[in-house]
């Protein structure tokens, strides 16, 4: 997502992909991107997809065979954007802290977090691309995170801060996560959404610390700015 637009997170077991080789997705990503600066978070560059529509039909054909879903790591969603500039502008929120960045993407608020002075960013996302594309991003941006392809709902590692960025996009995958986030949020850690107000953000329960207007891909979004605001559970 990241933050970034996660595929198949609604029940476990829902998606069967098949990971490609470490060497295979670094090709593709590399073959199918440009080093870009998102428009909201200049400060960071990425591999993305210069023309968003292109890239998302030449991957369903070629990879819909073999079960891989949509690149949606190869793009900048606003909730993503949003998050990450917000940890840039406050690098008091995560310095010297561990922090998990939930179904990271391309790995842009991972990159955020470290930059912003983190003790450890652990970058996590089921789409077996994003762990190679948060690799390739974080190596061009000179910092260094771990990643894992594990769904980690549900677990905790003792992280200090929780990052996720258009994470409530599907009611399978919101009614799994909330619940996660906010036993996280008792007990102590800070659980912080970069969301643009999609179907299944929660109503109550959540405190808005920023709120940006962030350009986006109108291929596929329904506007070319989207309101974005960083939400914290309370």
């Amino acid at each position: 997502m990241g933050g970034n637009l996660p595929y198949g997170w609604g029940e476990p077991g829902s998606l069967i992909m098949r990971a490609p080789a470490p060497a295979e997705a670094s090709a593709f990503i590399r073959a199918n991107t440009a080093l870009i600066a998102p428009p909201h978070v200049p400060e960071i560059r990425l591999y993305l997809a210069d023309e968003a529509h292109e890239l998302w039909h030449r991957t369903e054909e070629e990879l819909e065979a073999i079960g891989l879903p949509p690149p949606f790591w190869a793009f900048a969603w606003a909730g993503g954007q949003g998050l990450a500039r917000y940890v840039l502008d406050h690098p008091e929120t995560v310095r010297g802290k561990s922090v998990l960045d939930f179904a990271s993407g391309s790995g842009l608020v991972a990159i955020a977090a470290a930059k912003a002075g983190a003790h450890s960013v652990l970058a996590t996302d089921i789409d077996p691309f994003c762990a190679p594309a948060c690799r390739l991003n974080a190596a061009a941006n000179d910092v260094d995170i771990r990643t894992s392809n594990a769904d980690m709902i549900g677990a905790d590692n003792g992280w200090d801060v929780i990052l996720a960025g258009d994470v409530f996009y599907e009611r399978p995958l919101a009614g799994r996560i909330l619940p996660w986030f906010r036993a996280l949020h008792e007990r102590g850690a800070q659980v912080l959404v970069g969301d643009p107000r999609r179907s299944y953000l929660p109503g109550e329960g959540l405190v808005a610390c920023a709120t940006y207007s962030v350009p986006v891909t109108r291929v596929l979004e329904d506007a070319e700015v989207k309101r974005t605001t960083v939400w914290r559970v309370a």
